[in-house]
C-alpha cells in the first residue's frame, strides 16, 4: 500500500489484491493447516515460502499483516489471538536472566502482572517509572536495560507520554521501546513515526470495532521482525482465518468509526465537565487537561475512551446509578459500537506514582450511539445518586 495515501484510503484499501483472488473484493476466508507443495525443489526450499503451514498464516491472515503494516506505518507485522499474547511475545523477545525492563507506571494491569510473575521468574527485573518522564527516564536506564514500555494514554488515567524523547533517549542507548497503541486503534497515532521499535494493540478493540473478536497485533521495524518472530514461533502463536477475515472487515470503518468516536467522547467530556457531581474529567482532549498539549502533538484526535471521578463513593448509591443505565453496559474491553460504563479503581496499579482521586473513579467508553442520549442517560444516573 503507498504509504502517500492519506489514512482513511489505507484502512479502506490495505491488504486487499482483487486479482489475487478471482475479483472478490474483501480477501476470502481461507481455513487451512496443510498447504501442499507443487514440487520436491520447492519442499527443499520451502523456508523462502510465504505460505507453506496454516499456523504460519493463510492468505488471510497474510493479508491482514499487510494491513497492519500499512496502518502502523511499520516494516512487518504479526497477530496474535489476544492483545495480552502480543504483550507477551514482545516481553518475551527480550527477557533473559539478568536483564531490565522499564516500564510505566500506567500501564495496563496484565503487562505489570506479566511483568512480576513471569519475568521475575525468569530473572528479569522491573523498574516502573512515572509516565510523565520525558529526558529523565535516562536516570533509569541500566547497563543491563533490554526494553522500555509505554502506553499513552494510560488505558486507566489517560496521561500522555512524551514517546519521541523517550524513544530518542532509547535509541541513543541500543534500547528498544515498545507503546501499546490500543487506546489510538493505531489511526490517530503512529508511534513508529516517532521513533518507537515496536506497537502493540488489542485489535480486539478498535480494530474489530464490534465486541465480537480476539485479536493482538504487533508492528514492528524491520531491525526487530526477526527477534519477535521467533519467540512468536517457538510458542506457536497464530490466528485463525476467520478471526482475521472479521478484523479485516472492521478495519474497513476504522476511520469513520474512531471520527465519530472522537466526536461524541468529547461531547460527553464537556458536558460531564458541568456536572456538580463530577470532580474531573480525565481525557486529553480537554483544554484544561495538563496533558492537552503532549496530545496534540502527539495525536490526530481522540478515542472514545476516557475517565471521570464523582463525589459519590457509597457503593449502594453507586449501584443505583450504575444497574439502572440501559445504553451503557458494565463489562471488560472497550472500543466496540457499544457505549460502556464502569467504576476503577487504578490505585491498585501504582507502584510508583501514587492515585488518590477525591472520589470515585469511573471509566467510560463513548460508543457509535447519539451522544445526546448517552447525556440524558448519564444525568438520570446522577439523579438516581440521590
Amino acid at each position: 500500500m503507498k504509504s502517500e495515501y492519506r489514512p482513511d484510503t489505507i484502512v479502506t484499501h490495505a491488504g486487499r489484491e482483487p486479482a489475487a483472488h478471482h475479483g472478490a473484493v474483501s480477501v476470502p476466508v481461507y481455513r487451512a493447516s496443510t498447504i501442499l507443495l507443487p514440487t520436491l525443489e520447492t519442499l527443499d526450499n520451502k523456508e523462502s515460502l510465504r505460505l507453506r503451514y496454516g499456523r504460519r498464516g493463510t492468505p488471510t491472515t497474510h493479508a491482514l499483516e499487510d494491513a497492519i503494516c500499512a496502518l502502523e506505518n511499520s516494516d512487518r507485522a504479526l497477530l496474535a489471538p489476544s492483545g495480552v499474547m502480543a504483550i507477551s511475545v514482545v516481553l518475551m523477545s527480550y527477557a533473559e536472566p539478568g536483564a531490565h525492563v522499564l516500564v510505566t507506571d500506567s500501564a495496563y494491569g496484565p503487562t505489570r502482572k506479566f511483568c512480576e510473575s513471569v519475568l521475575r521468574k525468569m530473572g528479569v527485573t522491573t523498574t516502573y517509572y512515572d509516565p510523565a518522564a520525558g529526558e529523565d527516564i535516562e536516570a533509569l536506564i541500566r547497563p543491563e536495560t533490554r526494553l522500555i514500555w509505554m502506553e499513552s494514554p494510560g488505558s486507566q488515567t489517560f496521561e500522555i507520554q512524551d514517546v519521541a524523547t523517550i524513544a530518542r533517549v532509547a535509541r541513543s542507548r541500543g534500547i528498544v521501546t515498545v507503546i501499546d497503541n490500543t487506546w489510538s486503534g493505531g489511526y490517530f497515532f503512529k508511534p513508529l513515526d516517532h521513533g518507537v521499535d515496536i506497537s502493540i494493540q488489542a485489535g480486539t478493540k478498535y480494530i474489530s470495532g464490534h465486541s465480537d473478536l480476539m485479536l493482538g497485533t504487533i508492528a514492528c521495524r524491520a531491525s526487530e521482525y526477526e527477534r519477535l518472530r521467533e519467540t512468536y514461533l517457538r510458542f506457536g502463536v497464530c490466528i485463525g482465518s476467520d478471526d482475521a477475515y472479521l478484523a479485516l472487515r472492521g478495519l474497513r470503518t476504522l476511520a469513520v468509526r474512531m471520527r465519530q468516536h472522537h466526536v461524541a467522547g468529547l461531547e460527553v467530556a464537556q458536558w460531564l465537565q458541568q456536572q456538580d457531581e463530577v470532580v474531573q474529567v480525565l481525557h486529553p482532549g480537554l483544554p484544561d487537561n495538563p496533558y492537552h498539549n503532549l496530545w496534540k502533538n502527539y495525536f490526530g484526535g481522540a478515542s472514545g475512551l476516557f475517565g471521570f471521578i464523582i463525589h459519590e463513593t457509597d457503593r449502594k448509591r453507586l449501584a443505583r446509578m450504575f444497574d439502572g443505565f440501559s445504553l451503557f453496559g458494565m463489562g471488560s474491553s472497550w472500543g466496540g459500537f457499544e457505549s460502556l460504563m464502569t467504576p476503577s479503581n487504578p490505585s491498585v496499579y501504582r507502584t510508583v506514582t501514587s492515585w488518590v482521586p477525591s472520589g470515585q473513579t469511573v471509566r467510560i467508553h463513548v460508543g457509535l450511539e447519539d451522544p445526546r442520549d448517552l447525556i440524558a442517560e448519564i444525568r438520570a444516573g446522577f439523579d438516581r445518586l440521590g
